[in-house]
């Protein structure tokens, strides 16, 4: 029974997407019908994941899958965060497409097919179902990315993204068949036990373990694979931007998580690796960030940053004694903030997303101070500010380091912080210290306003939530 109801979310999300897609078939079926078919079901498969009660790594249905679905404490944060994103999602889409109409009802369909990819994900401890739960969720992304066909900037986008991804995709193949060639498998116990008995340096495994981080790190937007991420954020509809932001790098670092926990050896021989790319992930999102006028652009570059700090928990992380209690909380302050600021974007924006810059929101405060409000809650969360759940979020992540004796990644992780101040707070100061030039009226429903004062307080009470390190 257990084992069904590890289950059961995504059985949940999965038959709302075959419903939603039964439904477009219906010329009398409603965009506001669907938006609220997909968060009933994300809001049921949420409340059953977060009943399921979960302990140490146990194979779902090990008879029927052979080991290669588990299901932790940890896969249970993660697919917590999920459904959330796929919630709010649904829930900004609401107030989005009132105003931008370009959405069909498939879209919903779409968007909770991309969600069962990520969950199965999640769950995934072996490389070739890996590979599948990958690619579910990236052809449901890259439809979603592209869904304005009226878009430049999204076909654009869309051609990018599939291009690089069919690379990303390749080179995780060929990882797999590397790693199967010297392992004789590709379950992750079964890897972690030939390192234990053999070396991780193996020639076959470690080829085949550097081509699983390359399309691992490409799908994190972490550097040097990170080019993509700004054009994609900018050209895709900005909930969709919201979704990818957070579920799509919830899912991505939790099997890396998971892959990496099996054997102290195979993630100490990557420790240094790890190491370098996290520092030039984190500082060279910042140069990006700063360079920028335009916010999702920023946002974007903004998240190169945070794939840094989720890198630097990767390095901390302890085989021996492995929860992803760390990675989990991040990921759950990371996914508030910015799904958050998307929300606040999908309705201030306005109809084409007119608003975009920078300058475009100055008197922002003078005109709507709730909204102002909220938006520089997420903002500081974001860069790391007390008492947000963004500044214990990034304090878990420096101690881990501190605790792994990674004492120069923990002071490079401060400086990086701080520099990020000065991209966030520009958008404060331009909102709070000039006059507005317009009304910044806003059309449609209230789901997305709603949904940003939500996580507002998601914002505060996962920051007052405590873990053990």
């Amino acid at each position: 029974m257990n084992d069904f109801l590890s289950l059961l979310p995504l059985l949940i999300v999965s038959s709302g997407a075959i419903l939603l897609m039964l439904l477009a078939a219906f010329e009398k079926s409603r965009l506001e019908t669907a938006s609220c078919v997909s968060m009933g079901f994300f809001a049921v498969a949420f409340f059953v994941q977060l009943l399921v009660g979960y302990g140490p790594a146990t194979a779902v249905f090990h008879g029927v899958f052979n080991g290669m679905l588990v299901a932790s404490s940890f896969t249970q944060a993660a697919g917590l965060i999920i459904l959330a994103c796929g919630f709010f999602t649904a829930m900004t889409t609401h107030t989005y497409f009132k105003v931008n109409s370009f959405c069909t009802l498939e879209f919903y369909a779409i968007l909770m097919f991309g969600a069962c990819g990520m969950l199965l994900l999640t769950l995934s401890q072996e490389l070739i179902t890996g590979f599948i739960s990958l690619e579910i969720m990236s052809l449901a992304i890259y439809i979603l990315v592209g869904y304005d066909r009226s878009n430049i900037k999204g076909a654009e986008a869309v051609l990018k993204y599939l291009m690089l991804g069919a690379f990303a995709g390749a080179f995780f193949t060929m990882g797999t068949a590397l790693i199967y060639g010297g392992v004789k498998s590709t379950k992750f116990v079964e890897i972690g036990a030939f390192c234990a008995a053999h070396s991780a340096t193996t020639p076959l495994l470690l080829g085949g373990t550097f081509f699983i981080f390359v399309a691992l790190l490409f799908k994190a937007a972490a550097f040097p694979f990170h080019a993509w991420v700004i054009d994609v954020y900018d050209g895709a509809s900005t909930p969709v931007t919201g979704f990818m932001a957070t579920a799509l790098k919830t899912a991505i670092f939790t099997v890396f998580a998971n892959f990496l926990a099996q054997n102290s050896g195979l993630h100490g021989s990557w420790v240094t690796f790890l190491f370098y790319v996290s520092v030039l992930t984190m500082f060279g999102g910042n140069l990006i960030a700063i360079g920028q006028n335009n916010l999702k652009r920023m946002l974007a570059a903004s998240g190169i940053v945070h794939s840094g700090y989720l890198l630097i928990a990767l390095v901390a992380i302890s085989t021996e004694h492995f929860t992803g209690s760390v990675i989990a909380y991040y990921l759950a302050a990371y996914a508030a903030g910015t799904l958050g600021m998307f929300a606040a974007l999908a309705y201030l924006g306005g109809e084409g997303e007119k608003r975009a810059t920078f300058d475009d929101f100055k008197g922002l405060a003078k005109v709507r101070p709730y909204s102002a409000a909220a938006v520089t809650v997420f903002l500081l969360s974001m860069a790391g500010v007390p008492p947000t759940a963004g500044f214990m979020g990034k304090f878990y992540v420096i101690t881990s380091a501190i605790s792994a004796d990674q004492m120069a990644l923990a002071v490079l992780g401060i400086v990086s912080s701080i520099l990020s101040m000065w991209y966030y707070l520009r958008l404060i100061i331009n909102m709070y210290f000039h006059e507005a030039a317009e009304t910044f009226e806003t059309k449609g429903s209230v789901f997305a306003t709603t949904c940003t004062f939500i996580l507002v307080f998601c914002v505060f009470a996962i920051g007052i939530y405590p873990i053990v390190i």
